[in-house]
């Protein structure tokens, strides 16, 4: 079999298991664009919880830039490698998002930054070269590839002189694993017209952040950096630092903890008030739904392109329309909004609520399993969203 070829087996499977994939359509931050309502500036909560965008300003504590230097000087957790390095990305991404300078704000970045990496530039994945030559294997036996072929094709010298085989042998890292598919890519005939726009390393850098919120994000507020290629620089700390406190802090949430944000950077942003919402709807329905956060079908999540299938959460709802004196249409038009701020203000959001009375929560943490072959042990957001908060309020506890 020609090496060339065989060469494009093995880039399927790193695809297979290049990142950590919820059992739903949701990844680690498929959160889409901010709106201009959703990028207005973050007003500074109270303690512990933030609260949404507001038109008074903030105090000159939470804007000047020296007092905010001081205190995330005091925030920053002590031996951590280059902590000055640390500062200046995270304060570089708080000016340039127009995020306040409060211990939550602050606190909220650093918890999810240890959490994801242990404050690593670039983060180790155990065992990852163990996992793609799982993978290629499992490729090989189904395609009944001669071994043979298999060894041929990973002898052959990769551009940075190594051959294929002494690259996967030394993987360590998403980074890593992204350079060398870009590589296996280009060797292969068509290789740009093959795979162009699908590399399946979908999210990197110390805060784990989705390359495709990033593409998404810029178009809607400008990098402020030069940089050669976006994909890279999301692999940089301070590109990660930058569209990681953008996923997380960028958009007014509705929440009274912070621990639904935890969730919704693990889950897409509204996650959790959409998991909510179809909480409401599984109750008042008598149907059993997932809450998930994903009221609707999507073929593309991040710029909100439906699939045009019915969700069960939509039969849910015209079981119950006559209650809600609303059509199909209407319903449909409402939950079109479900990944935006407005969907809190749309006339079936307040309808459902109105009739599943006082006591329901408008948001939960959503029941997500994430599957990955990096997990050895089974993990969901409510786990990443928990072990976010505990480290959250720990920074906050610091002196």
């Amino acid at each position: 079999m020609n090496a060339r070829i065989l060469l494009a087996t093995c880039v399927a499977a790193l695809a297979a298991c290049s990142t950590q994939t919820p059992s739903v359509s949701a990844p680690i931050a498929p959160a889409s664009a901010p709106s201009p309502a959703a990028s207005a500036p973050l007003s500074a909560p109270a303690r512990p919880a933030p609260r949404a965008a507001s038109p008074t300003p903030p105090p000159a504590s939470e804007t000047d830039e020296h007092q905010g230097r001081l205190l995330l000087d005091r925030l920053l957790p002590p031996g951590i490698p280059d902590r000055q390095g640390w500062s200046a990305d995270i304060m570089g991404a708080f000016s340039h998002l127009k995020i306040p300078y409060t211990p939550q704000f602050f606190c909220a970045v650093l918890a999810v930054a240890e959490q994801e990496s242990g404050f690593s530039p670039d983060p180790v994945v155990p065992n990852l070269s163990k996992i793609v030559w799982g993978e290629i294997e499992q490729r090989r036996q189904k395609y009944l590839i001669p071994q043979f072929a298999v060894d041929a094709a990973m002898s052959k010298a990769s551009p940075d002189g190594r051959s294929y085989r002494q690259r996967v042998d030394a993987l360590r890292t998403k980074r890593e694993m992204n350079a060398l598919y870009e590589d296996m890519a280009r060797e292969l005939p068509f290789g740009q017209t093959l795979f162009e726009r699908k590399n399946p390393i979908r999210d990197g850098g110390p805060m784990q952040v989705s390359v495709a919120f990033a593409e998404t994000h810029v178009r809607a507020w400008p990098y402020p950096y030069r940089y050669a290629n976006l994909r890279d620089e999301v692999f940089t700390r301070r590109g990660s630092v930058y569209f990681g406190t953008a996923i997380l802090l960028q958009y007014p949430a509705p929440y009274h903890d912070m621990i639904y944000r935890f969730a919704d950077y693990n889950a897409g942003r509204y996650a959790s008030r959409n998991a909510a919402f179809q909480r409401a709807v599984a109750r008042l329905s008598g149907r059993k739904l997932a809450l998930d956060g994903d009221i609707m079908l999507y073929s593309d999540k991040m710029n909100r392109v439906l699939s045009g299938e019915t969700s069960e959460t939509q039969r849910a709802l015209q079981a119950i329309a006559g209650r809600l004196g609303m059509s199909e249409a209407d319903m449909l038009r409402d939950l079109k909004q479900e990944k935006l701020s407005a969907f809190a203000q749309t006339s079936l959001y307040q309808k459902v609520f109105a009739l599943a009375g006082p006591a329901a929560p408008h948001e939960i943490i959503p029941q997500i399993v994430l599957v990955s072959p990096k997990f050895s042990h089974r993990l969901t957001t409510e786990w990443f969203a928990r072990r976010v908060d505990g480290r959250y309020r720990q920074c906050l506890a610091r002196p």
